[in-house]
């Protein structure tokens, strides 16, 4: 059943994937499920609430993703990064955790999936340096708005994007943001089959 409401999501996202891609999508829920328990990656264990809550939910940023070098800070069970991988093979996409079970996971993961695209750096988001900026800089549930733009603008390249990925509005966090950024605009997300609400924050370095 959830496998058929993957591909009735993805419709929806007018995301036209090739078959494979689909199928990766799917067997990476059953990685998780697999490594959940001993892991503890995700309080989702549902199949369903799986395929809406973290492939769906991910896979709706996609227009606002600026290629190709995306960095994925506190990416925990690899969320958003591996679905955004899956889906743009040619992206190259940096899953970026503190854990080191978790990044244990992540490349064991990539492995599994051959996902070529994807670099996993196990390092606090604050003191991570990479070697080359990104062009745009994500997070689904590393910290508040105005943390996550602290942290992740000194990683951006020039024109880059940081993207906050939000629930209800954040009002309150909003009207904290640091001076390094600039405010581009709230989007709300509609997510097939999800009936809470969802925004991305847009931002750039300011």
């Amino acid at each position: 059943m959830a496998i058929e409401e993957l591909q009735g999501g993805l419709d929806a996202l007018g995301l036209r994937l090739p078959a494979e891609a689909t199928a990766s999508l799917w067997r990476y829920l059953g990685l998780i499920a697999k490594w959940n328990k001993v892991y503890n990656l995700t309080a989702i264990r549902d199949p369903e609430r799986m395929v809406v809550e973290h492939l769906l939910d991910c896979l709706a940023i996609i227009p606002h993703v600026r290629p190709d070098r995306i960095l994925d800070i506190g990416t925990g069970a690899g969320l958003p990064g591996i679905p955004l991988a899956i889906a743009r093979p040619r992206w190259r996409v940096t899953l970026l955790d503190s854990s080191h079970k978790r990044c244990t996971f992540l490349r064991q993961a990539a492995i599994e999936l051959g996902l070529g695209n994807i670099e996993v750096a196990c390092a606090r988001a604050e003191s991570y340096r990479p070697a080359k900026l990104f062009d745009t800089v994500v997070s689904r549930a590393f910290a508040e708005t105005q943390q996550f733009a602290r942290v992740g603008a000194g990683k951006l390249a020039a024109g880059g994007a940081l993207l906050a990925m939000k629930g209800l509005y954040p009002h309150e966090e909003l009207a904290q943001l640091p001076a390094a950024v600039a405010l581009q605009g709230v989007v709300a997300l509609d997510v097939p089959g999800l009936a809470a609400r969802r925004h991305l924050v847009l931002m750039t370095a300011a």
